[in-house]
């Protein structure tokens, strides 16, 4: 199916001239716009529906897909949908939730039937199987996370290569050498989740660059897993003398649980930064140095962007929220 992204390159100008030459919300030239009519007829393109429709006339409606599988850590999961909504309904719009094999078929079947104005796609895998259905669709679509083909794509998300830098910076400030970094469950790497393998992936490289020893190790869940993953880095020749976290709540709980019973103090014996959570590190015991991951923040930008395309998609863009750190006194230099 042709979409506005050939149609623009069949052109020679940007998507967003295509936009106006198409529905004539702006004065372009007329030699412009004759180009771009001849392209759009050439290619056979139709916009959709909702690019037809006046603004009075559109449905008020984004489609969220967020499929929820059975390794689904649902509290981040339905922050980013109660983001997606908050923010929608800032522009008087409301959502119609697509999950599971919905997230797929659903999409179709909206799109066919002129449900939706535009669609937001949550937890983005690195070879995401909505990627090449939302492109054919011609739905103007914004990805919360980021595939590893991006071509004609709008995306946001945190900068978590850029989190990983500054969580390791302030660790090697201080003098740490030996740092391990704790993930999740092998299950999601080997599913293609986007942001847990951009974390692996920059820690690996940045860790290396910078001549660390550093140790990659991932964790099951349950409290019995989590112990044995922390039991076998402590016992090492060389134990690690700062962590980073990258898990989910009852992990990161569970990880400093452990740490009290074997009577190491953070972070006065080992210095801990949680990196990319979606939950309140403050709350633990002791509160965690974080990295946050918040909802709010990609969600906005990625509601904005759909709303300042209607009614064509948004131009190809990979935007990244700046990372934060707050510090709860959890880093400390080595002993």
């Amino acid at each position: 199916m042709t979409t506005i992204h050939d149609v623009a390159r069949a052109a020679g100008v940007s998507i967003s001239t295509v936009s106006y030459a198409l529905s004539g919300k702006r004065s372009i030239a007329e030699t412009t716009r004759r180009r771009v009519t001849d392209a759009a007829s050439r290619l056979g393109y139709q916009p959709h529906a909702g690019a037809r429709m006046m603004a009075g006339t559109r449905t008020q409606i984004f489609a969220v897909t967020a499929p929820l599988r059975h390794d689904t850590y649902a509290p981040a999961h339905m922050a980013f949908v109660l983001a997606v909504a908050t923010a929608a309904r800032r522009h008087d719009y409301d959502i119609l939730l697509l999950t599971e094999d919905e997230a797929t078929k659903g999409l179709s079947r909206v799109a066919s039937s002129r449900l939706v104005d535009g669609v937001i796609v949550l937890d983005v895998s690195a070879h995401d199987e909505r990627v090449d259905l939302v492109r054919s669709l011609g739905l103007p679509t914004v990805l919360v996370g980021i595939p590893d083909d991006t071509t004609d794509l709008a995306c946001v998300d945190l900068d978590f290569e850029a989190a990983v830098r500054l969580a390791v910076d302030r660790l090697t400030a201080l003098g740490h050498r030996r740092i391990a970094h704790i993930g999740h469950p092998q299950e999601i790497y080997d599913r293609g989740s986007n942001f847990p393998l951009r974390v692996r992936t920059e820690f690996g490289s940045y860790t290396g660059g910078l001549g660390l020893e550093a140790v990659f190790v991932t964790s099951e869940t349950d409290g019995a897993s989590v112990r044995a993953t922390v039991k076998a880095l402590l016992d090492a020749d060389e134990p690690p003398t700062a962590l980073l976290l990258h898990a989910q709540e009852s992990v990161q709980a569970g990880v400093l649980g452990y740490l009290a019973e074997r009577g190491i103090s953070v972070p006065r014996d080992l210095s801990v930064i949680s990196v990319g959570s979606t939950f309140d590190t403050s709350r633990f015991e002791p509160a965690l140095d974080v990295i946050p991951l918040v909802a709010t923040a990609t969600c906005d930008v990625a509601v904005d962007l759909l709303i300042d395309s209607l009614p064509f998609p948004p131009t190809p863009r990979v935007q990244y929220v700046a990372p934060e750190y707050r510090s709860f006194d959890s880093v400390a230099p080595p002993p």
